[in-house]
This record gives structure tokens, C-alpha cells and sequence, in this order.
């Protein structure tokens, strides 16, 4: 373990926060890396249980007890070598993952879990600063192409792996930067973008290559992307052309289209996709034009209750919004779980983001039913709604309310990738419009078009960055595979 009873020794340490009263005047993170000593208490909290839980319930599973081990001995560059085994990028999960290796804690059972995402972070942070973090090079070149089509995390990974393979990887991004949901989804609070920009300065010295501003065509007439899904692309290269260049194609496209609200009087003046709000922020915080949604000293509504919406609502009070209101259709859950029932899974509890800590007010059971106003909102109408068996909602007569509102941001989620590629390329669909790849068997991650693979969001519907890392890594391996038959009918057709 850790150290001998380190956990009856030790309490939990929580990375230190800046209070939200000075932070929701920049844009800046907020949450401290841990320090030495704190990191060493923290790892010896460790109690080295016979099963890993931990690992069980990490994606990625990260061989916790091994790095918390070596933290606690003082041992950095042993615990960097363990984590970077299995973690692509532990700088980034150590920031914005939901940490649900601490769920599955056993520690958690009946003490405080151990901070496990904290201690990633704190590795992570000590490779950098002592460079550790050095291009790793494969030992051949195979000769072999891959496109990999979107640069989030998971072409990031699947593109890591690959390079270090020996594969001459190119990923192919529409934005004007590399990065993703990392680099215009989430905030800068929460992910700095110097952080992501680390990375794939060290990517590019791996010899991955990045082809920005460019959109993967269908080819067809009509190259328009459905509404809600952003494009900075000033070129374009055909699938076709791709597919003929590479020997292989990654299709990492993201869940990009956002869920809307088609209610009476959505299309009022300020009413708004909540990554229209989002990017322009990110855009602004790296130097471009101001926010072209206002929201200072305005009554923001945000209708969603996941992660997007938290950031909509940092962001709204950052910018001086004057009051931030968020609408979440489902019931609000009680603060503590039944462990017996649901350890080591993900607990189902009412959870309060550092962005809602910061000021906002959270209607749980609330369904918008219209949006009112002339020519701009000045108000959502909503009702109170309960739960029924097969998720069945049914209003509660006489809750109708309607609530003032200046500014509201549509923060649902997203519902399927951009359908362009998947239909030039006869893509079969699941029932929610994600691309048809299985993940297990002699065909996992691959499509029903020859060559071509599928990873991420695009694949699994809406999910975390830390799954999205997972599928790229499992993608390149299936990648890697698949190139090594071709490579080898290749030799044989030769020899005859």
C-alpha cells in the first residue's frame, strides 16, 4: 500500500481552490496542482486493496495503486512511466475527468475516497516541468498511411498510438486548431489552453501531422453541415481522395450535432446553441473578436443539466451575466448513495459543479414548453414534471410558470455526428444516428466501408473525454492490426 495505514493516518486532500468571489473575474483555472507534500500524504492514503476497483472503473484502466506507490516513495519517474503506459494524455483527465476511478475507491466505502485525479494531475505536471515528456519514436516505419478525420480526443490518442507505431499519420480538422471539444468546448478555467498546446507540440515532434481549416468532403452538391455544428474550414479534401491517399481512415468526427428545442418562439433573438456561446468564448480568451452573444448585466436561462450547461453557466457569470438560471427536466437526486447498491459504479447522487458553486439557480423537474417574446426572448415558459416507469414524464397540472429571460443557451447535448461523411460513404446508423462500428471481434472498430474505422462520440453517442481516449487507443490497435494482414498480403502477392 501507499504507506503502512496511511489511510487511517491521512485525511483526503482537496487540491486547493481559488474562492469563487475572486475567480469568476477571469477566465483562468482556479484549482492548485498538488504539492509535493501533499501528494505524498494523499498517495499513502492508498490502501493497495487485493482487486483494483479503481482500475476497473477508469476507461482507461490506469494501474492506480502501482503510480500511487511510487508517489508516495518519491519516485516520479517511475510513477510517469506507469501512468503514461495506459494514459494518452493524464495532464488532461487530471483536470476534467469526473474521476471515476475515485467512485470505485474502496477507500470510499467508508472514509473519503482517495484523490486519485489529483495525483494524475500532480504526475503529469512533474513530467513536464522535469522532462520527462519526451517524443517517444517508433523503432521501424511500416510505410504505412493513416488519415484520421477530427482532432478531439480521440483522433488525438488514436493518432498517438498509431505515429508510435511506425504508421505516418495525418489528422485532417475543419477548425483553424487543433484540439477539438478540448480546445472550443470546454473552458479555459477548466482546461488551459497552453496545457492542450503542450501536447501537441509533442505530438507534432512524435511526427503526427495536422492539416487544419480543412473539412473532409462528401463530395457531393450540397457540402452544408447541419445546424448547431461549427466549420472554419477554407478548404476541403474529398473522401474519395483520402481514402485513396491513405491506407487506412480514422473517422473521429465527434457527436456534433447539438439537440434543439423545435417549441413555439425558438427562433426569438437570443436564443442560442450552448457551443455557439462556448466557442465564441474560447475564440475571445485566445485573442479574436469579442463575444458576439452579450450576456453581461442579463438574466441568462440554461436549459441542460450535464457538463455543457455548468460551463454556460461559468462562463455567463465570468462575463457579468446578471443572474444564471439552469432548467433540468430530471428529478433531483438525494446527496448520498446507497453504496451496497451501487459501488464501485458511478453513483446516481445530486452532484454541485465549481460553476454552479459559483452562482446560479438549478430547477430540477422543470420541462420548457414555449419561449415568449416579439421579436427577442423575454421569457421561457415551463412546467414541473415527474417520472414515470420506461421514463415516461408527465406535467403536473397547475406548476405552469414562466421564467424572465434575456439570454438563453440550449444545452442538451448532442445527438449524432455530422451525417455528410456517413452517408457518401453508406455508413450503416444506430437507432440515435451514431456511426455503425462494433468494439468487439476480428471486425472491432471497423465500418461497413473497406479501410474505414470509427472512434469517439461519433461511434458511442455523446460521452466523456476520458471514453473518448479509451476508444482512440483501442481504435489504433484494431488500426495497427488490420495494416499488418495488409502488409503481409502485400509481401505474399509479391513473391508470387
Amino acid at each position: 500500500m501507499g504507506l503502512d495505514k496511511g489511510f487511517l493516518k491521512y485525511e483526503r486532500i482537496e487540491p486547493k481552490h481559488e474562492p469563487a468571489v475572486i475567480r469568476i473575474h477571469h477566465f483562468r483555472e482556479f484549482i492548485s496542482t498538488l504539492t509535493d507534500d501533499e501528494a505524498h500524504d494523499q498517495a499513502a492514503r492508498c490502501m493497495d486493496c487485493g482487486i483494483p476497483f479503481c482500475s476497473h472503473g477508469c476507461p482507461l484502466h490506469n494501474q492506480m495503486p502501482d503510480f500511487q506507490q511510487y508517489v508516495t516513495d518519491g519516485d516520479y519517474l517511475s510513477a510517469w512511466e506507469v501512468l503514461s503506459q495506459t494514459s494518452s494524455f493524464p495532464e488532461i483527465t487530471g483536470r476534467i475527468c469526473p474521476a471515476l476511478c475515485e467512485e470505485s475507491c474502496t477507500l470510499g466505502i467508508h472514509r473519503e475516497a482517495v484523490g486519485i485525479k489529483s495525483i494524475e494531475r500532480k504526475i503529469a505536471e512533474y513530467a513536464f516541468e522535469h522532462g520527462l515528456v519526451q517524443p517517444v519514436l517508433p523503432f521501424a516505419k511500416t510505410g504505412c498511411r493513416v488519415a484520421v478525420v477530427g482532432s478531439g480526443p480521440a483522433g488525438l490518442a488514436c493518432a498517438q498510438a498509431l505515429v508510435r507505431a511506425g504508421h505516418e499519420v495525418t489528422v485532417y480538422e475543419k477548425m483553424d486548431k487543433a484540439g477539438g471539444l478540448l480546445r472550443y468546448g470546454i473552458p479555459d478555467f477548466k482546461l488551459s489552453k497552453e496545457v492542450l498546446d503542450r501536447r501537441l507540440d509533442q505530438l507534432v515532434r512524435e511526427g503526427v501531422k495536422f492539416v487544419l481549416s480543412t473539412r473532409v468532403s462528401a463530395g457531393s452538391k450540397d457540402e452544408s453541415l447541419e445546424i448547431g455544428v461549427h466549420d472554419d474550414s477554407v478548404d476541403t479534401i474529398s473522401i474519395e481522395k483520402l481514402s485513396a491517399e491513405n491506407d487506412a481512415v480514422v473517422l473521429a468526427l465527434g457527436a456534433e450535432v447539438p439537440r434543439d428545442l423545435p417549441l413555439p418562439g425558438r427562433n426569438l433573438k437570443g436564443i442560442h446553441f450552448a457551443l455557439d456561446f462556448l466557442i465564441a468564448q474560447n475564440r475571445v480568451n485566445a485573442g479574436g473578436v469579442p463575444n458576439p452573444i452579450d450576456v453581461r448585466g442579463k438574466r441568462v436561462v440554461v436549459i441542460g443539466g450535464g457538463e455543457t450547461a455548468s460551463d454556460c453557466i461559468g462562463t455567463a457569470n465570468r462575463l457579468g451575466a446578471e443572474s444564471v438560471t439552469q432548467l433540468d427536466y430530471h428529478a433531483e437526486l438525494p446527496e448520498k448513495a446507497d453504496l451496497l447498491k451501487e459501488w464501485p459504479d458511478w453513483r446516481r447522487i445530486k452532484r454541485t459543479s465549481t460553476s454552479q458553486e459559483e452562482g446560479c439557480v438549478r430547477l430540477f423537474s422543470t420541462s420548457t414548453t414555449s419561449f415568449t417574446g416579439e421579436d427577442a426572448v423575454t421569457g421561457v415558459r415551463t412546467v414541473e414534471v415527474t417520472w414515470g416507469p420506461g421514463r415516461q414524464i408527465t406535467p403536473v397540472e397547475g406548476t405552469e410558470k414562466e421564467i424572465p429571460a434575456d439570454v438563453v443557451l440550449i444545452a442538451m447535448g448532442y445527438a449524432h455526428p455530422s451525417h455528410r461523411l456517413v452517408d457518401a460513404l453508406g455508413l450503416g446508423t444506430d437507432k440515435r444516428g451514431s456511426i455503425e462500428a462494433p468494439v468487439h471481434g476480428a471486425g472491432a472498430w471497423r465500418t461497413a466501408s473497406e479501410g474505414v474505422f470509427a472512434a469517439g462520440d461519433g461511434r458511442s453517442g455523446q460521452s466523456l473525454v476520458v471514453n473518448a481516449i479509451a476508444e482512440g487507443r483501442e481504435c489504433a490497435e484494431a488500426v495497427d492490426a488490420w495494416l499488418k494482414e495488409l502488409r503481409e498480403e502485400r509481401t505474399a502477392r509479391s513473391w508470387r
